[in-house]
């Protein structure tokens, strides 16, 4: 994705309640750090953020006192009550650096039928320049049959990009639904039931036919 341009103001006050201050004020507190260089730290405007790091491994144009440095969202820290980000960690970089990230895994494509697919590894290390960070690595299970298994080595990266994980890690497996033991032996239990109710059934029909039998023949009589 491109770089979010965002203008940062220099924090003097640190601590839980500055830190609830900026927020309250729509901020929110970040600290920027890398390249042999002292923590940085800023506050920035809230909505832009929230907004740019809902996309993994965001990247910022930060612009502090005239300056301007880019940067890499590299830990965002949310109350997950409030649904709020409490500090964001950015990473400053340099264009045509190549950066280790974590990028999400996407499924695409449809298994063969009866079958079903599971994703076992929910995202990737990968290696690629800083400005050319993927918002995901696609997984194809298209037509896949019974055990059929994906690994990180068998997943088309973006051009530039050299996986970091390991390349035996399982990413995806495609198998038939089967019945879990504990299935097998409840449907086992309802089939002895049904049984057992069936032949009480039929037990009790036969005993009412034998005790109206009797009167049915005075009835003739």
């Amino acid at each position: 994705m491109s770089e979010v341009k965002l203008v940062a103001t220099a924090r003097t006050e640190f601590g839980k309640g500055a830190a609830r201050r900026l927020r309250r004020a729509h901020q929110i507190p970040a600290v920027l750090y890398g390249h042999g260089t002292q923590p940085v730290h800023v506050a920035l405007p809230g909505h832009e953020t929230m907004l740019a790091v809902k996309h993994a491994n965001a990247l910022f144009e930060i612009e502090l006192d005239g300056n301007r440095t880019l940067a890499l969202a590299k830990d965002v820290q949310r109350d997950v009550v409030k649904n709020v980000i409490e500090h964001l960690d950015l990473l400053i970089v340099r264009r045509g650096e190549k950066v280790t990230v974590t990028v999400p895994v996407t499924v695409e494509g449809e298994s063969a039928a009866g079958t079903i697919h599971v994703v076992d590894t929910q995202a990737l290390e990968v290696e690629v320049e800083a400005t050319h960070v993927p918002d995901a690595v696609v997984v194809s299970i298209d037509g896949l049959e019974d055990g059929a298994i994906v690994h990180a080595s068998d997943v088309t990266l973006p051009e530039g990009a050299t996986l970091v994980s390991d390349a035996e890690t399982i990413v995806a497996t495609v198998s038939v639904p089967r019945a879990s033991a504990e299935d097998v032996a409840a449907e086992e239990a309802a089939a002895e039931l049904a049984a057992e109710q069936s032949a009480a059934s039929q037990a009790e029909a036969g005993a009412t036919a034998e005790d109206t039998a009797p009167a049915a023949a005075d009835d003739e009589s």
